[in-house]
C-alpha cells in the first residue's frame, strides 16, 4: 500500500502544495521530474528535487529490503577502466600533455583565465575534437555546449571544424591507411556541426534546470563525450546577495555534474572567470566561486 503524502517528514506548506494539487500518495510522485514538479504546485526546482529526494528515500526504507552490497574493485581495476574510458586529444601536444593526454573522460575539467584569453575558443575547439575518429586518436563522439555568455560565434566554429578536418584529412593523405581514408569520407564541417548540441541558459535557474535534464538527454544521445560549460562563473556573480544560498547551489551543481560525468561515461568542461583578491601585502588574480573544493573539479587547468 502506498505511503500518504502527509506521511512524509517534508514542511507543512509543501504538503498543502502536494495535496492541493492532487498528489495523494507515493505513487502519484514516481514518474514526474523535478521540473515539473516544480511548475505544477509552483516551487523552486530546488524545493521540487528535496521532495522527490525525500519521498524515494523514505519508500526505499519502508520496503523493507535491504541494498545489494556494492562491487568491490582493486586498484588496479579502477587504473584500467579510466586508461580505456580515453580522452579528447586537442593536437596541441603542450596542451594534451599538460592535461595527461587530453581532456579526459569521466571526469570534470575547470578551465581558468582573464577575459580574452581563449576560453570560449578553447571550448569549441573541444566540441570539435570530441568528433575525431578514433583512428585519428579521437572518440568518435557528440558534444553539448551550454553557453551562459552568449559568447558562442557559429562562424568561429565553422572555422575550427574547416581547420580539424584539413588537418586529419592531411594525415589521411601521407598515411594513405584504409580506415584513415574511409573516416574522412563521412567526417566533414557539416558533420561537425550537426553534432554539436547548443543551450542558451540566461540565468543560473536555467543552468540548474538544464544540468538537471542532462542525464535524460544523454541517454537519448549516446555518442555525446562532453559537456561543455561556458561559463559556470557567470550566472553565479550576479544577483546574489545570499552567498551560503550560492555555495549550496554549486555544491548541488558540482556533485550533479560529478554523477553525470561519472554515469553517462561523458567529460565535462567548464569555464570559470578570474577575480583579484586583495591580501595585506599584495593582491593575486584567482579563479572565481571560491576555492578549488567548493566547486568540485577534478583538473583544473590555468
Amino acid at each position: 500500500m502506498q505511503r500518504d503524502i502527509g506521511s512524509f517528514p517534508l514542511p507543512s506548506s509543501l504538503k498543502v502544495k502536494l495535496v492541493g494539487a492532487g498528489f495523494q500518495t507515493a505513487e502519484d510522485l514516481q514518474a514526474i521530474k523535478p521540473t515539473e514538479l516544480s511548475k505544477e504546485i509552483e516551487i523552486s526546482k530546488e524545493e521540487a528535487l528535496e521532495i522527490l529526494q525525500v519521498v524515494r528515500r523514505e519508500n526505499f526504507s519502508d520496503s523493507g529490503s535491504m541494498p545489494q552490497c556494492a562491487r568491490k574493485y582493486t586498484a588496479l581495476e579502477l587504473l584500467e577502466q579510466e586508461q580505456t574510458h580515453g580522452s579528447i586529444i586537442t593536437f596541441c601536444s603542450l596542451l594534451d600533455d599538460a592535461l595527461g593526454g587530453g581532456v579526459p573522460v569521466c571526469k570534470i575539467t575547470e578551465i581558468c583565465g582573464a577575459p580574452g584569453i581563449g576560453k570560449t575558443q578553447l571550448c569549441i575547439q573541444l566540441a570539435v575534437d570530441a568528433q575525431i575518429p578514433e583512428c585519428f586518436g579521437g572518440l568518435d563522439g557528440e558534444a553539448v555546449f551550454i553557453d551562459t555568455e552568449g559568447s558562442f560565434i557559429v562562424d568561429r566554429v565553422v572555422d575550427i571544424a574547416s581547420a580539424s578536418v584539413h588537418h586529419c584529412q592531411l594525415i589521411a593523405d601521407t598515411h594513405q591507411e584504409e580506415d584513415q581514408l574511409k573516416a574522412m569520407e563521412t567526417f566533414s564541417v557539416d558533420s561537425i556541426l550537426s553534432h554539436i548540441y547548443y543551450f542558451r541558459c540566461h540565468d543560473y535557474t536555467e543552468l540548474l534546470a538544464q544540468t538537471y535534464l542532462l542525464p535524460a538527454f544523454l541517454l537519448e544521445h549516446p555518442k555525446v563525450r562532453v559537456v561543455l560549460i561556458d561559463s559556470i562563473a557567470f550566472p553565479f556573480r550576479h544577483d546574489f546577495e545570499d552567498f551560503s544560498l550560492r555555495t549550496r547551489l554549486l555544491n548541488r551543481l558540482a556533485q550533479q555534474l560529478i554523477s553525470m560525468a561519472d554515469k553517462q561515461r561523458v567529460g565535462v568542461a567548464l569555464t570559470n572567470q578570474m577575480t583579484t583578491r586583495i591580501g595585506q601585502s599584495h593582491s593575486m588574480l584567482v579563479p572565481a566561486l571560491g576555492k578549488r573544493d567548493e566547486i568540485g573539479k577534478s583538473k583544473r587547468a590555468f
